[in-house]
């Protein structure tokens, strides 16, 4: 079996963590390096319910897209979220690594593994990587359909074909009109929407679009903006990134046992559509 040092050394090289942007938090958060690995957890969150699962499976090692940590803490008690979820790990010998804006920005990345899960064909980065001569790494992707959708069939496809959560699609634009090309982006992504008008696409599928943002992007242009869930645009992710690794385990020789968590852990646990009609919120007499 493999030391922990060598699985991260080989995940490092995936996703390097000099990748990450400035703010970012990446890398192994808890692990011995000198810990056999036999079994590894993928999932998007590092939360206590995640955490239990990897106890239940018996993995020796977690890997995340999101951080523990983002900022400075000053206690990893246990009476706190965060620090129960680092005593749980250390009690049950479990490592926990994270690949965050390295994942995004690798070649390939979380935004080819939502494209590939949306049957689109990725085209080009949506924000390169000035560092990548190839020029195939970077944020967002720029696709192409197989075949032109109206907004609304798109947003059904991506509603069928992303994991099932509370928030479904949201969509901004005509709903009959024609998508030829799409930008996609997992994760937040309304910070990319001058990017996106340069692409010249018809369509930007991200997550947590905001208010003001969306309304100004529509005011620019007749785009077509779908807002998923923020978890489920980045769960494909974990398909790929446990791929990628079973690859190496098998180049190796390490024999180790790969999963993908499917326990949701978007935070949003229902949704009640509306039923006013606009007629009936006109101003009070």
């Amino acid at each position: 079996m493999p030391r922990l040092s060598e699985v991260i050394a080989a995940l490092d090289a995936l996703w390097p963590p000099e990748r990450a942007e400035s703010w970012d938090a990446v890398g192994t958060v808890v692990g011995d390096p000198d810990l056999e690995i036999s079994r590894v957890l993928f999932a998007v969150d590092p939360v206590q319910d995640i955490v239990d699962e990897a106890v239940k499976l018996g993995a020796d090692l977690l890997v995340t897209h999101h951080p523990l940590y983002l900022r400075g803490t000053t206690t990893v008690a246990a009476d706190t979220f965060k620090g129960r979820v680092v005593h749980t790990l250390i009690k049950h010998d479990i490592a926990l690594h994270v690949a965050h804006t390295n994942a995004d920005r690798a070649d390939p990345g979380v935004s080819d593994a939502l494209a590939g899960a949306l049957d689109l064909r990725v085209v080009r980065p949506l924000v390169p990587d000035p560092s990548d001569p190839a020029g195939r790494r970077g944020l967002g992707r720029v696709c192409e359909l197989d075949h032109p959708l109206t907004v609304r069939e798109f947003a059904a496809r991506a509603a069928e074909r992303l994991p099932a959560t509370a928030q479904g699609i949201r969509v901004a634009g005509d709903p009959e009109a024609l998508v030829r090309t799409v930008a996609v982006s997992g994760g937040s992504g309304d910070s990319l929407f001058d990017d996106v008008r340069a692409a010249g696409v018809d369509a930007f599928l991200t997550a947590d679009l905001r208010h003001h943002p969306v309304s100004e992007a529509r005011a620019h242009s007749p785009l077509a903006l779908l807002d998923a869930a923020h978890w489920a645009t980045e769960w494909p992710w974990c398909e790929l990134a446990a791929a990628q690794l079973d690859e190496i385990s098998d180049r190796n020789g390490w024999g180790l046992r790969v999963h993908v968590s499917a326990t949701v852990t978007d935070p949003w646990t229902a949704h009640a559509a509306s039923t006013t009609t606009s007629e009936a919120l006109g101003a009070p007499n």
